[in-house]
C-alpha cells in the first residue's frame, strides 16, 4: 500500500508584520526543539508551547511538523548560499592555490551555520517535500563555481568545467560534511583545510 503523501507546502504566507513575528518564532521553536529533542520528538503541539502561541496558529500557516522542517532546510541552505554567493566572482582573479583555499574556506564557513541543526537534518530528517527548491539553490551554486573554473582554465588539468565543478563541490561538501557531523572540532582547524585544499588542487592543477 503507498503511502499518502505528505504535504509540506506552506498552508499561506505572513504579511502583516505581526504574522511575520509569529512564524519566525515558530520556526525558531522548531529549531530548537529539533536540535534539543530530535525529529522524532518533535510534534506541532510542542513546538507551538514553546514559540508561546496556539496550536491553530501553527495550522494557519503550516499544516504538519514536515512542513516546519521543510521551511527550515530551505532556509538554511538559502544562509548557507549567502555565505558564497557574494564572493566566489573574485576568486578567478587569483592563483590557483589561493582561489582554492578560499572556496574550501568558504564551504567551511557555509556549514559552520547552525552546525547542530546541520546535523539533525542529514541524520534524522526523512526526505520532506519542497527539496526541489533546495536542488535549485545547489545548482546555482555549480554554475558560480563552474564560472569560477572557467576564469581559472588555463591553471586547470580538466577540460570538462561542468563536470570538475561538480566533482569539487561534491568532494569538499562530503569532507566538510562528515567533519560537521562527526567531528567538529575538526571545522576550526586550519590543517584540515589544508588537507582538503590539497586534495583539491592535485585534482585540478595542470
Amino acid at each position: 500500500m503507498l503511502r499518502a503523501r505528505v504535504r509540506t507546502n506552506p498552508r499561506k504566507q505572513p504579511k502583516q508584520r505581526r504574522a511575520r513575528d509569529t512564524v519566525e518564532a515558530i520556526l525558531t521553536a522548531t529549531t530548537r526543539i529539533l536540535v534539543r529533542d530530535g525529529f522524532e520528538r518533535a510534534s506541532t503541539n510542542r513546538i507551538a508551547e514553546e514559540a508561546g502561541v496556539s496550536v491553530g496558529s501553527l495550522y494557519q500557516y503550516f499544516p504538519n511538523k514536515e512542513a516546519l522542517v521543510a521551511a527550515l532546510m530551505e532556509r538554511h541552505v538559502h544562509e548557507m548560499y549567502a555565505v558564497l554567493e557574494g564572493e566566489l566572482a573574485r576568486l578567478s582573479s587569483l592563483p590557483l592555490r589561493p582561489a582554492v583555499r578560499e572556496l574550501v574556506g568558504l564551504m567551511i564557513r557555509a556549514h559552520a551555520i547552525q552546525p547542530k541543526l546541520h546535523r539533525v537534518f542529514a541524520e534524522q530528517v526523512p526526505r520532506v517535500g519542497r527539496l526541489q527548491r533546495v536542488v535549485a539553490v545547489e545548482r546555482r551554486f555549480e554554475t558560480l563555481v563552474q564560472n569560477v573554473l572557467r576564469g581559472l582554465d588555463g591553471r586547470m588539468r580538466p577540460r570538462n568545467l561542468e563536470l570538475a565543478a561538480f566533482v569539487v563541490i561534491q568532494t569538499v561538501e562530503a569532507l566538510t560534511h562528515a567533519a560537521v557531523l562527526y567531528h567538529p572540532d575538526k571545522l576550526a582547524t586550519d590543517e584540515f583545510a589544508e588537507e582538503v585544499v590539497e586534495l583539491v588542487v592535485r585534482y585540478l592543477a595542470a
